[in-house]
């Protein structure tokens, strides 16, 4: 579907519509404030072909989101803060966009994320608990009055 960008100014629909009609479809600042994504990263993300379709321009030029892409762009946006690769993302984009018959391989690109994840997680875990040894014994010299010189550096000699 064409949709037309302005007619003098006044916004235009598709071929067919009423005069003055809206652009079917999200802006990408519309799309960036649903996704928390910036402006620069949804054009960074079209150029590296991480949409599962083209975006379609107005006859102005801008881009025309639909609704799946927000929801696809909020997998994507989960899977990069949990430290997927952009050539990861890519990769399982790609095999999405592939349509039906790889199924097993999405899982297994997604299983050995998965995996990451959860060994961050127990990293994170492990340090966690070494702060918060860190805090509770701050805490208790702080209110007992006792915590000058804790881990205070030795004197250079």
């Amino acid at each position: 579907m064409r949709v037309a960008d302005t007619d003098e100014g006044k916004p235009t629909g598709p071929p067919g519509s009423a005069p003055g009609a809206a652009p079917a479809g999200l802006s990408i600042g519309e799309v960036a404030d649903a996704t928390g994504l910036s402006v620069h990263a949804l054009r960074f993300f079209e150029r590296e072909e991480l949409f599962l379709r083209p975006v379609p321009r107005t006859g102005g030029g801008r881009r025309v989101y639909e609704p799946a892409d927000v929801e696809w762009l909020g997998l994507c946006n989960r899977l990069r803060e949990s430290g997927m690769p952009i050539a990861e993302l890519k990769r399982f984009a790609g095999l999405v966009r592939s349509g039906p018959g790889n199924e097993a391989e999405r899982l297994a690109l997604l299983q050995t994320h998965e995996r990451a994840v959860r060994a961050r997680i127990a990293e994170l875990g492990a340090s966690l608990e070494i702060i918060h040894g860190k805090v509770v014994a701050y805490e208790k010299h702080v209110r007992e009055g006792t915590a000058a010189g804790v881990w205070a550096p030795a004197p250079s000699r």
